[in-house]
Formats: C-alpha cells, structure tokens, sequence
C-alpha cells in the first residue's frame, strides 16, 4: 500500500468552500460532488468509483453539516483515511474554533491551509498533535488584526509569533535548539501560574432487556479524558483498580485504545499503570469498553437487571383495560451505591476538601453541596421513552404518579420526564389509553347500520324469550370485546428506553486510586509544587437502556 491521500475537500451545502491538492492530478471538487451524491444513500464512509480515471476512492466525513471528502486513487489503509479526517476536524476546531463552520473556514483560511500543509506532506500524513502544530502554524493573534492596517515593525502576531518561536528554541545554555519539540503532542517551556490535574470518566450504557428482563447484552463504553495545567514536562502515573482490586483490571477494561503518549511497555507489566508525559490542556486519555454481564454462564438465563445494578429499570405491561387499550409503565428507580473517596496523592492543601467540590461543582444543579460527588452520586435528566406504532391516533388518557409527560398527538414517541428532585429511590407508574386511527364505518358497525344502505337486524331476537336474548347480548358484546381488544393490540408499544446522567458513579466500578509526579523524570515543574487534583465521574444513558414488551 502506497498510503498516499491525494486531495482533500470541503463542502457547505453542496458548495466547495475549501479544495486542497497534496499530490497527482485528482478529481476537481466540482466533479467529485455529483458521483458522491449519485450514490444511494445511505452512504458508506468509503465509495469507490471505478467509472473515473483513474478509479477513485472516496473517504467521506459528515460533521456540524460540513461534508469532508478525501481521494486517493491508489489502496489505502480505511482506518488512515478516517483516521485523518477525524484528525483534520479536531485541530480546525483548536485553530479556528467550534462548532466548525463554513463561514469560519473562509475567513480563517491562511491558518486551514497551513494546517493541512504540515498535517500532510506529499501525500502522506505528518503531524497531526495540536500542540506540535502550534510551533509550526503561525496564527494571528487580535492585537495583530488590531494593527492588520498599520505598518509597525515588529507587528504582534505572524512577526511576534515567529519571533516567540525562535525565542522559544534557545535553550537555557545559550544554544539554538531544534524546532520540531522532542514530545510532539507537548509544546515546549510550558508555563502555568496554577498547576491542576484533572480526571474525567464517562461511561455510555448500552443495555437490552427481554421482556423478562433477563439481560441480552449490557455494554459500557468508556473515556479517561484528562486535564493537564502544569509547567514545563511532568512525567505522571496514574492508577486504576476496580471493586474486586487491581489485579483484576485487565479482565473489566477490554478493548482498551490509549493517547500515542502512554507507555504501552509499562501497561502490559502493570495493568492499571498509566505511565505518560501529558499533552498540554483537555486530552483524551484512554478509552474502553466493559461487558457489563457477570460471566458467561450468567448471559444464558440466571442473570437479571438487578445484577446490573443500574440505577432505572421499568417494565411495560399492554392490552390492559376491558378492551386492551391501555398500557402501564412502571419505573423502578434504586439507590446508587457510591464509588468510594480516591486516594490522589500529592495533592495541594485544598486537595482533601476540594475533589468532591469539584465533582459537585462541576455537575451540580443546586442540589446540595456534595451533590455529584463519588460517595454521594446524583441521579438527573431521567427520561423514560416510549416509541408508539404509527397506527396511533392519540392519547386520549396520560396518568403519571411523578413528573411530567411530553407527546403529541399522532407523534411517534411518549416521553416521560422525572425531574431530579423526585427521581428518589422507589416507584412510578404511567398509565395511558391509545386511540387508534378513524373508521368510516366504526361508528356504525355497533348499530347494526352500514354504510351501503343496508340494515342489519336479527328477526329472531324480537321472537325470543327476554333470557335468550340477554344471554344474545352478552355473547354479541364479548365477541365485540374480543375483536376490539385484537385490534388494539397492534397499538400496543412494543419497547421502553430509559435516558439518564448518573453524577459520581460508573457502572463499571473502575476508579482512579491516585495520579502521582515522578520528580525525578520531571522537568521544569519547580521545587516544591503540589498540583491540585481532581477526579469526576460520569455515568450516561442516551436511550441506551432498552426494555422490551
């Protein structure tokens, strides 16, 4: 493979707002637009032309409505391409800003097209770390755009930022250094008059129930993103444990994916080690996955959803009423067991009482001091969704016991809102009558009438005995009974999902047992320095716990 990326092109509204051509003679963006567009949708995040010359294959992105196409007309490696795309979004947003917008590309080209320059060289992709581009991309600060009109030696921005740069390559003894940094995701003499590490953990569920609830498959996708504010090149360790101890780390996080700055070596000795040399700012750490069923005998009946010990689980029970027209939801909401104090070490004086602050501080919604923290979670923005049949007319009858419910009629989803403050361990019912869609005849039908211009009537009810005909009757309105009930059968929901943040607990159980400085790998940090530290963790559910009827 000649891992060659030839073009890449941007466009707003089916309109070319950035072309660049790295190497050969691809296809113009104009041309490129209609055989993208000519495929059916939905369309793949990779196409390959074979009708062009040379064939063509197309990597395309979709990200705040700007479409990202990428060519090549040689075999490529997929996961370099997307890979590249997910690259080039993530520094326009560091350079330019987000959310990324056409109007932003336009007016801040010279800083896109010098990024994309060094990002990619000839064809083959070259540095993509932010902080290593801001060395060698020169931005224009507001005092240069100020002063853009006046002719001032030395103008602050391009002439003040290449100044800084050279500056910034002479080292302490007086001699020029290299301009590319040794840690390319690091910029050099990093200064910072507050030093603070941060630790962030979010979890997204996703959970399908049977209508047992037996657990099908229970998933939790993970993110160690990290916040680093320290001066010169600290050298950290941090290490992570789970319920049943450390050693058994390796088994919960599967499928574990890290920044190109943790030392690989280290992990594979140590499961639960991450030993790195931060980027400087908001990174993302580590990510994973975690199968949330206990074991494999557990997945073949004997597990159910207590044992997950989510925080919300509900039932759905249909065809309820004498004509199987209503439906009732039941939420069970329980106590969120807490994910127990960190031990971080080397923390500042404000360490002790300020980590649980900032945990409550950072997700709090005024309720409570220590709201949020890892010993006492919070449960908020508990959202119970309902999708309904597109039979359904309307509702005629919403009860809910808490909160309140969002719908309209003929729309496709019930939604059932509990607000933080009564999201309390317990209970909660809804109960709703469905409308089905209008008849002609419905009305009726019951009557006897039709709407041909016939009329129904049995000769033999006026002759019989007044106890014939009631046992008639009876009969007549359990057979209409049987036949309404089968017929709102199909208006019945057939799924429930349930939405919600859980502040200060994951459902994997893994937690940070401390973040240390090694001050003999240190550099620069400064005698004496204690960083504050801070840990937060996050449980999410985007409809991601599925029951089924």
């Amino acid at each position: 493979m000649s891992q060659v990326i030839e073009a890449l092109y941007i466009y707003d509204e089916h309109k070319p707002i950035l072309s660049h051509i790295y190497t050969a003679r691809p296809i113009s963006a104009q041309q490129l637009l209609p055989l993208y567009l000519g495929h059916p949708a939905p369309r793949p995040n990779l196409i390959y032309l074979p009708n062009t010359s040379p064939p063509t294959l197309v990597f395309s992105l979709i990200h705040s409505n700007l479409l990202f196409l990428l060519t090549s007309s040689h075999e490529i490696e997929p996961l370099l391409a997307l890979e590249f795309l997910h690259r080039v979004i993530d520094v326009f947003e560091e350079f330019i800003g987000a959310p990324l917008l056409a109007q932003k590309v336009e007016s801040n080209y010279d800083v896109a097209a010098q990024l994309l320059n060094e990002m990619c060289d000839a064809g083959a992709v070259s540095t993509t770390e932010p902080n290593a581009l801001r060395d060698l991309v020169e931005v224009e600060g507001w005092i240069g755009k100020l002063l853009g009109g006046i002719n001032i030696p030395g103008k602050a921005g391009f002439a003040s930022a290449s100044s800084s740069s050279n500056m910034s390559a002479i080292s302490s003894t007086g001699t020029l250094a290299t301009n590319t940094p040794a840690l390319p995701w690091r910029r050099a003499n990093v200064r910072h008059t507050s030093n603070e590490l941060y630790v962030d953990i979010v979890e997204t569920l996703s959970v399908t129930l049977a209508p047992s609830g037996r657990p099908l498959a229970a998933f939790a996708n993970g993110t160690i993103a990290f916040t680093s504010k320290i001066s010169g090149v600290p050298d950290l360790l941090l290490n992570l444990s789970t319920p049943s101890g450390k050693h058994n780390l390796d088994s919960v996080m599967e499928l574990p994916v890290f920044h190109p700055c943790v030392r690989l070596a280290r992990w594979r000795e140590n499961p639960g080690e991450l030993s790195f040399v931060p980027p400087d700012g908001r990174f993302v750490l580590a990510g994973y996955e975690v199968n949330l069923l206990p074991s494999q005998s557990d997945k073949v009946g004997n597990t159910n959803s207590s044992s997950l010990k989510l925080p919300a689980h509900v039932e759905v029970k249909t065809s309820l009423g004498p004509t199987g027209s209503e439906f009732e939801v039941r939420l069970f909401i329980t106590k969120i067991p807490g994910q127990g104090n960190s031990s971080i070490s080397g923390s500042s004086s404000r360490g002790a009482g300020q980590l649980g602050g900032r945990a409550g501080s950072g997700f709090g919604g005024g309720l409570g001091m220590h709201s949020g923290t890892s010993s006492m979670p919070v449960l908020d923005d508990l959202v119970v969704t309902i999708p309904l049949p597109a039979d359904v007319r309307n509702l005629s009858e919403i009860r809910a016991s808490r909160g309140d419910t969002t719908y309209n009629p003929g729309g496709k989803n019930l939604e059932w809102h509990i607000p933080a403050k009564e999201a309390v361990p317990g209970g909660a019912s809804l109960r709703c009558t469905v409308a089905g869609p209008l008849t002609d005849d419905g009305d009726f039908e019951g009557n006897g009438f039709r709407l041909d211009g016939r009329y129904d009537y049995d000769e033999d009810a006026y002759q019989s005995t007044p106890v014939h005909a009631q046992k008639a009757a009876e009969k007549a309105d359990e057979g209409t009974d049987a036949y309404k009930v089968a017929q709102n059968k199909i208006l019945m929901p057939s799924s429930a999902s349930i939405s919600f943040s859980t502040k200060g607990w994951l459902a994997s159980g893994i937690k940070v047992e401390s973040v240390v400085i090694d001050n003999r790998k240190s550099r620069g940090l400064g005698e004496g320095v204690k960083p504050y530290k801070g840990v937060k963790y996050l449980t999410i559910s985007r409809s991601g716990i599925e029951v089924r009827c």
